[in-house]
């Protein structure tokens, strides 16, 4: 991508036609502002791997002009990509306090907290960067510290919402700037990107003080042990929960070390307050009588290794569901877990636990932390901007979110929905989506980064589907010729007990194979691999309908 000198350019490396690994970029001139680097989670067609990141090839190949990453607010998708993002382009991080301290917690997990310039920043700081300058104000979501960002650029007045919703009544007494915001949009916004998670979604959010009234209701009724799972960073509801603990004299016991230490770092920075002698450790849950105890646990999004999932399933050393336990999830399931989640569910119910779950007014334990169309309107009023890109939703969630600007008065073609690595040019305050620069996802698995592609992921997947056949051949140095019969090992593809008859036919088919080629193809080990790949799967496919990965392995005596 070329800028010109006057030219200021918006782009996203994530979060665009997708929920997660939010990522997005200012460019004016020589200097690049990056907000947020977060991380997306795989679903089952990645098998193996463990988190999905942007492709940050564009930032690295400019990386002189990358002048800082700003970040929004705390939610791995907004900073689970931050260590990966600093291991190559080492860049301050500005963010709020408790930000910082999630932040704080990765960087010590990746050895980098030493070598990283963290600044911390509020709604009233200001930032500048040779021809951009940096303002801030204040958001409601479901995590403490939330911003929004206002670049001022020589072309004009961008805005960034980060995640937000209008909470009136905010439990830990954030309140949105709405003044402010309202003040900016009077002096002129040139282009807006907001969230549209909720754009489906009429009304207004709901306040999460409602949930706090639901929590303390469920725990008086409840007569056994409590397991309430929720989103570690979700400060509020953990705070309702430690509130409601306290009013029914219970004891609190963390499981998931995300829990342990998002709630470690909260009290520590002043955003959770807990009574002193409230917590216990997991090993005094027993000790206990049973409706002196609540559990507060990770897991809602039906994780399998996550401490809810094994509690449903008795696989949790020391601690038990038992008969009329109440188990209570208390957050709403992310688009894609819902089986997961429903499989943990069923668990529950089959340990004779009372479950509740479920989101909305159905019972009252979730509210969302993004807002609906009536929050979503009131921020393209509130900015009036000339140009508006939705972000951080899938495609349906954008679309939706510009029938809502028209209806405020942004014009149809002042609207731009992107795909991640769209461009938008702004030149003389005239926006126009022309450039396009290279992006995608970048697969962590295990240590590796970015060495797991699509051909991997392919073979994996086949694997998984078909199994494998290893054909092991001895052949001799001097003749080229069959020293012994072919040895044929099956894994996932077909049990060899049960298959003798398969089996025995596909090593007649190997030596015939071997024979065929003797002479011209002598000690030419490729061809003759791929003449057994190809006439063994042939075979092996007429006769089973499957394509498992055939594996030729030559032995030369």
């Amino acid at each position: 991508m070329s800028t010109k000198d006057n030219a200021l350019s918006i782009f996203a490396l994530g979060g665009l036609n997708e929920i997660g690994k939010n990522m997005y970029a200012i460019q004016y001139s020589d200097d690049i502002v990056i907000i947020d680097c977060g991380n997306k989670f795989p679903d089952e067609s990645l098998l193996g791997i463990d988190l999905i990141i942007p492709d940050i090839t564009y930032l690295l190949e400019n990386k002189d002009k990358v002048r800082a990453l700003i970040v929004t607010h705390g939610h791995e998708d907004h900073i689970g990509g931050i260590p990966y993002f600093l291991k190559k382009l080492n860049v301050p991080v500005y963010a709020t306090r408790f930000t910082l301290g999630l932040i704080e917690l990765k960087l010590q997990e990746h050895k980098l907290l030493r070598e990283t310039e963290l600044i911390e920043i509020d709604s009233n700081s200001s930032l500048n960067f040779e021809e951009i300058s940096v303002n801030f104000f204040k958001v409601n979501h479901s995590i403490p510290d939330c911003l929004g960002i206002v670049f001022h650029t020589p072309e004009g007045t961008i805005v960034h919402t980060g995640d937000f919703k209008f909470d009136l009544t905010p439990v830990n007494n954030q309140y949105a700037d709405i003044h402010k915001m309202a003040e900016i949009g009077r002096q002129g916004v040139l282009l807006l990107l907001s969230e549209s998670t909720n754009a489906e979604r009429p009304g207004f959010t709901p306040s999460e003080r409602i949930v706090g009234e639901h929590v303390e209701e469920a725990f008086k009724k409840a007569e056994r042990k409590i397991i309430i799972s929720t989103f570690a960073s979700n400060i509020n509801r953990v705070q309702q929960v430690v509130d409601a603990a306290r009013k029914t004299n219970r004891k609190l016991a963390l499981l998931g070390r995300s829990m342990v230490n998002v709630v470690k770092v909260a009290m520590e920075r002043g955003y959770l307050e807990v009574p002193d002698g409230m917590l216990i450790e997991p090993h005094e849950i027993n000790e206990m009588p049973p409706e002196k105890v609540t559990i507060l646990c990770t897991g809602s999004q039906g994780e399998p290794l996550a401490a809810l999932s094994r509690l449903s399933t008795a696989n949790y050393r020391g601690v038990d569901i038992l008969p009329e336990d109440t188990v209570i999830l208390a957050a709403g399931p992310i688009p894609g877990n819902e089986r997961n989640v429903s499989r943990i569910i069923d668990n529950l119910f089959s340990l004779g636990a009372k479950v509740i779950y479920g989101t909305g007014s159905s019972t009252g334990m979730h509210v969302s932390g993004h807002g609906y169309q009536e929050d979503l309107k009131l921020m393209l009023t509130l900015m009036k901007p000339k140009y508006f890109i939705p972000i951080h939703g899938e495609f349906r969630m954008l679309h939706h979110h510009r029938l809502l600007a028209e209806t405020v008065g942004v014009e149809r073609e002042n609207t731009f929905i992107m795909n991640n690595g769209d461009v938008v040019d702004i030149e003389n305050a005239i926006a126009r989506q022309t450039q396009k620069i290279p992006t995608g996802n970048t697969y962590v698995d295990g240590v590796g980064v970015g060495d797991v592609g699509d051909i991997v992921l392919r073979d994996r997947k086949q694997l998984s589907e078909d199994g494998m056949l290893v054909i092991i051949l001895t052949l001799s140095k001097t003749e080229g010729k069959l020293v012994s019969r072919p040895d044929t090992i099956t894994r996932g593809f077909v049990y060899a007990r049960d298959s003798e008859e398969l089996l025995k036919n596909v090593n007649r088919l190997v030596t015939n194979t071997v024979n065929d080629l003797r002479g011209g193809t002598k000690n030419e080990w490729n061809v003759i691999k791929h003449s057994i790949k190809k006439s063994v799967g042939q075979y092996l496919y007429t006769h089973t309908k499957r394509k498992p990965m055939i594996l030729p392995i030559i032995i030369e005596t």
